[in-house]
């Protein structure tokens, strides 16, 4: 009877089912740790600080001598310091996706790789087509078997 069942009768279930439970952990934990993130900026000048999190500008400071500069100089310094936190706060959570996934399997790659992240879709798609394949025959073969 094993033997119909190729390798699947050979899985190690509690294996499986702790592997299954340490994923859950660390995913509890990589949550965790992304509530807790901020990424922070500040221009050279130190006239702009920004603290950006999951829910966007948690906090900026703009020091009085910023005052002294046009608008249109005070915006695009801003600008430019909120795109350098919220780079940063992307750092952070690829480093903390990549020790919970792996670099390869670190699901921010598919975000900055859409090619990439087609290319596995076409390969799952493929590896799923074979598979159905390949239980309909096994289905077929049983059904012939049994004279259906």
């Amino acid at each position: 009877m094993t033997s119909e069942f190729g390798d699947f009768a050979n899985i190690d279930i509690d294996k499986l089912l702790a592997g299954a439970d340490q994923q859950f952990a660390k995913m509890e934990e990589l949550q965790k740790a992304m509530a807790d993130m901020v990424g922070t900026a500040t221009d050279e000048s130190k006239f702009v600080t920004v603290e950006y999190a999951g829910e966007g500008i948690r906090e900026l400071t703009i020091h009085p001598k910023a005052m002294r500069l046009s608008s249109g100089e005070l915006a695009d310094i801003i600008k430019q310091v909120v795109a350098d936190a919220a780079e940063d706060l992307q750092r952070q959570v690829n480093e903390a996706m990549s020790e919970v996934f792996g670099e390869e399997d670190n699901p921010m790659n598919l975000i900055n790789d859409p090619e990439g992240a087609m290319q596995q879709i076409r390969s799952a798609e493929e590896a799923y087509n074979r598979t159905f394949d390949d239980v309909m025959g096994e289905l077929d073969r049983i059904r012939r078997r049994l004279d259906l």
